[in-house]
């Protein structure tokens, strides 16, 4: 059973960018200094190399359906648990080489692997939206899901230690403006 050309076209670039970002991450975890980064990263390597492999081995034998390979798990958290506002932002300024000692710092690293993931989970969403075979289809769905909680996963990592921080609004003003949406009172009338 062939693939269609635009599948083809669209998993051809979901490889090219896993195998990237496993690289990426590979050359991350060699360079972190907080040891719970570094078990992020290490963890979320693992993780990408399943996935990259699961979906090589079906564009080779179209056989080897996949095994139900879950998504990654997001953290368990209450919204109580995330640090909302700002306390002393960091100023933010293009660094244009590495530390003199040839390596990224650690807030570096969390960040390019959160824009990783975070490009990741799109990318693979809209490839799986031209899929027309249904084990792909799934595959690149449930990758867009990883990402999504790996880049949530980091997000919470970089929260808890100041480095992401969520600007907010005064509460009454989000709740004027999200409460202009009203719940439907009726169900829909069938024809």
């Amino acid at each position: 059973m062939p693939f269609g050309a635009h599948e083809t076209l669209e998993v051809h670039e979901i490889l090219t960018e896993k195998k990237n970002a496993i690289e990426q991450f590979s050359f991350y975890a060699g360079m972190c200094r907080n040891p719970q980064l570094k078990s992020v990263i290490e963890h979320q390597l693992q993780s990408m190399i399943a996935s990259y492999n699961q979906l090589v081995s079906y564009t080779h034998d179209y056989s080897a359906a996949f095994g139900e390979m879950q998504p990654y798990s997001a953290p368990q958290l209450r919204p109580q648990q995330i640090q909302y506002g700002l306390h002393q932002p960091m100023m933010q300024q293009v660094q244009m080489q590495m530390q003199m000692n040839g390596s990224f710092t650690d807030d570096q690293i969390a960040s390019y692997a959160l824009s990783c993931h975070k490009n990741g989970a799109k990318n693979q969403m809209q490839a799986a939206l031209e899929c027309a075979d249904p084990n792909v289809r799934q595959m690149l769905m449930d990758g867009a899901v990883s990402c999504a909680n790996q880049a949530y996963e980091l997000f919470v990592l970089m929260n808890n230690q100041g480095t992401y921080q969520v600007p907010t609004m005064h509460d009454h003003t989000a709740k004027t403006y999200l409460h202009m949406y009203q719940p439907i009172q009726s169900s829909y009338p069938h024809a």
